[in-house]
């Protein structure tokens, strides 16, 4: 017999035999699944050597004819000598350390050298004899090729575990920890098998290699360590199902033959149809249970993703705000994945450039909110791959492809290891950048379909808050506008309302003012021939005979009447002076020097009272055309109103300067702090003989007078007042002069 089952303890072959198969899986994975890439080809590689190593050992323990066993046996070495240098050369371009071909190449010569002894028994002599079962026996140059192997293994062990301690991605880092973990393991349980081989009474350890085999094949499958893509789920979940369905035919086959051997014999078309009708309604329910069971195992994450989904769509859903679509998108993406920083950049067509939002300190994004527009290479890249990109993949693409570098630019000023686009109509609107997960676990593929998901949907609602906001801003530039339109109106009306009142007031001036003059006209006679007959009497009666103090007493009254009748006189005068006044003089007139010579004039006035007067003047006035003494006539009569309306002589007077571009004025201000005037007394005071004073303490003609001059200078005069706080009068006189 060539299989000797009742030698062998079926017990001691099933862990090889399961090496074999993991190993055998993983080797197929990557060359049927993986790109053609140097590191996916040594990789199967060294995955095919210890399939052919385990299968070696399980294979010498049946055979009972030992001849062929060890023909096998050496066959099986002639390419296993080589999984020194192929382990080395995988660690080199798995962690690209393109210095160290030189070690490469003397694995390579002495792998060679070691060919040559294969087939002799300076390699293997023949077996040793365990109670585990029979394994080979070392010669000569199998303890130099033992000495290479342990050589190698701890090399690539200490390699690989510096560079997971040097490196800060974690990503890169993770990459590394199952490499280490499953392939650097399996390698040095694989060596032990020497101890056995060189006469040590020691199970070999290598066979259960399956172990860190299956850690190495959930590392490829979850993290996508070969860049094998989405496409290994189905491969794993049709690999499954297939072994799957093979062992119920086997089972059925069997308990068949078992149970109704001789019904069998008579029908042997009722087993094959009944297996067909079976494995027809079989499969597709056990693929939904094998591929549920495929996507839990590898390709789940911490989350519900179907929960999440649901709970976001139905949230973004009720959004009509950006700023709530952001908060939703950032805080839902933190939640489920615990990013270090998350950022969300959303095109702005106005700036030409991307925004950036996000929900916590991302200092380094921040950095580059505003730099990064349209015409990036990594922003056209994304617009065009329209998926999420990953850092880790780009940086191996950009071995290949120097298009790529730009891309890794982008990833470098984000500070982020994942680029999700956001697409309305074929177009780049955003995208979504993510930093590294806290926990150091990587990106998988449901991240990747999830965050794709909720970028579609985000893009949606973006579109719908853009919109909707884009309305809202219409109806309120409607809303303010038609408020506009109404105060404008409004002004107008009170435009016009004033407007009519002023043009009544002038009417109105107009008219007594030309009574006053025609009156002062016809006074002026009288009074100056009265004032002449009183004159006369006191010169007769200081030469009357008569008692002193009769004669004291007529000469005091009439010298009184004398000053009264002179007084009138002086306004009568006045009245008529500016009845002929035609402003034939005209100069360049310097407003902030006329109100200091005012000020001047009226000093004896307010030099004994508790008066400060404050000058606010624009040292950059244009000269006035008009007339000096007749406008500084109007600053001394409105600046003398002013400090005799402040309360027992205590108060400020504010004079202002300015000049008003857009109407080409002088505006003078004079501001006090007096009693005020009130509302229904505001509207007359620049009528003649109307004054707020008392009996004998005004004329009322100050602000009549400094109305008229102001208006032949083809200016405006006019008042603010609030009693207990003040009057403010502001005159108005053009640069340039326009005849009233």
């Amino acid at each position: 017999m060539i299989v000797d089952y009742l030698r062998t303890s079926y017990i001691f072959v099933i862990p090889p035999i399961l090496g074999f198969l993991v190993l055998t899986f993983l080797c197929l994975l990557s060359i049927l699944r993986g790109p053609r890439r140097s590191t996916n080809i040594l990789f199967a590689g060294m995955c095919l050597l210890g399939a052919l190593i385990n299968l070696d050992v399980a294979l010498v323990s049946i055979l009972s004819d030992k001849t062929l066993a060890l023909k096998l046996d050496r066959m099986i070495y002639v390419f296993f000598v080589f999984s020194p240098p192929i382990y080395i050369q995988f660690v080199h371009a798995f962690l690209r350390l393109k210095s160290r071909r030189w070690l490469e190449m003397g694995a390579y010569l002495m792998s060679l050298a070691f060919l040559f002894f294969v087939f002799s028994d300076l390699f293997i002599s023949g077996f040793h004899e365990y109670a585990f079962g029979t394994i080979a026996s070392a010669g000569p140059v199998f303890h130099l090729f033992s000495v290479l192997s342990f050589f190698t293994v701890f090399y690539c062990l200490f390699v690989l575990f510096s560079a997971m301690k040097a490196t800060q991605d974690n990503q890169w880092k993770n990459r590394i920890k199952y490499i280490l973990g499953g392939m650097g393991t399996s390698a040095f349980l694989i060596a032990l098998n020497i101890l056995p081989v060189m006469g040590f009474n020691i199970y070999p350890m290598g066979n259960f290699s399956f172990i860190p085999g299956i850690f190495l094949a959930f590392g490829v499958l979850k993290y996508d360590l070969l860049d094998i893509g989405v496409l290994i789920r189905k491969g794993t979940a049709y690999f499954i199902l297939t072994a799957v369905l093979t062992l119920i035919y086997v089972t059925i086959i069997a308990l068949f033959n078992a149970l109704f051997w001789e019904a069998g014999q008579k029908h042997p078309l009722i087993l094959p149809v009944f297996l067909a009708l079976l494995m027809i309604l079989l499969f597709d329910p056990i693929r939904v249970k094998v591929q549920a069971f495929i996507d839990r195992l590898f390709f789940r994450g911490r989350y519900d993703y179907n929960q999440l989904l649901k709970d976001i769509s139905g949230e973004m859903s009720s959004l009509m705000k950006f700023d709530q679509i952001k908060n939703l998108l950032l805080e839902s993406i933190d939640a489920a994945l615990h990013v270090t920083n998350a950022g969300l950049f959303i095109y702005d067509d106005k700036q030409n450039r991307f925004q950036i939002f996000t929900n916590r300190d991302m200092a380094a994004a921040e950095q580059c909110d505003g730099i990064i527009n349209r015409t990036d290479p990594g922003i056209a890249y994304l617009e065009t791959h329209r998926g999420p990109l990953n850092r880790s993949v780009i940086e191996r693409q950009s071995r290949r492809y120097s298009y790529i570098k730009p891309i890794l630019e982008l990833f470098d000023k984000l500070h982020a290891v994942l680029l999700v686009p956001l697409i309305s109509k074929d177009r780049l609107i955003g995208f979504i950048g993510l930093g590294q997960k806290k926990s150091g676990q990587l990106f998988v593929q449901e991240d990747m379909e999830l965050l794709s998901t909720i970028a579609n949907q985000s893009v949606t609602a973006i579109d719908n808050a853009k919109m909707y906001e884009a309305l809202e801003k219409m109806n309120l530039e409607l809303e303010q506008k038609v408020e506009q339109r109404t105060a404008d109106l409004r002004q107008a009306l009170e435009e016009k309302d004033r407007t009519q009142k002023q043009l009544i007031q002038s009417e109105s001036l107009a008219a007594i003012g030309q009574l006053v003059a025609g009156t002062a006209h016809e006074l002026n006679n009288p009074l100056a021939g009265a004032s002449s007959l009183v004159q006369t009497s006191v010169e007769s009666i200081r030469q009357w005979d008569v008692e002193e103090k009769v004669r004291r007493d007529v000469e005091e009254d009439l010298l009184f009447s004398l000053k009264e009748l002179r007084r009138a006189g002086a306004i009568v005068k006045s009245l008529l002076g500016l009845s002929r006044q035609t402003q034939t003089y005209v100069e360049p007139v310097r407003i902030n020097a006329a109100l200091d010579d005012a000020l001047r004039v009226l000093d004896n006035q307010y030099r004994h009272l508790q008066v400060s007067v404050d000058k606010e003047y624009d040292d950059g006035l244009p000269d006035v055309q008009g007339n000096f003494a007749n406008i500084g006539q109007v600053f001394i009569n409105i600046i003398k109103n002013a400090v005799q309306a402040l309360p027992e002589g205590k108060g400020k007077v504010t004079l202002k300067t300015r000049y008003d571009k857009g109407s080409d004025h002088v505006i003078v201000e004079i501001e006090d702090t007096g009693s005020g005037i009130s509302e229904t007394k505001l509207k007359d005071v620049f009528k003649p003989f109307y004054t707020t004073k008392e009996v004998g303490q005004g004329t009322g003609l100050g602000l009549y007078i400094s109305h008229e001059i102001v208006k032949r200078h083809g200016g405006a005069i006019h008042v603010q007042s609030e009693l207990g706080r003040g009057t403010v009068f502001t005159i108005e006189l053009p640069c340039h002069r326009r005849e009233s």
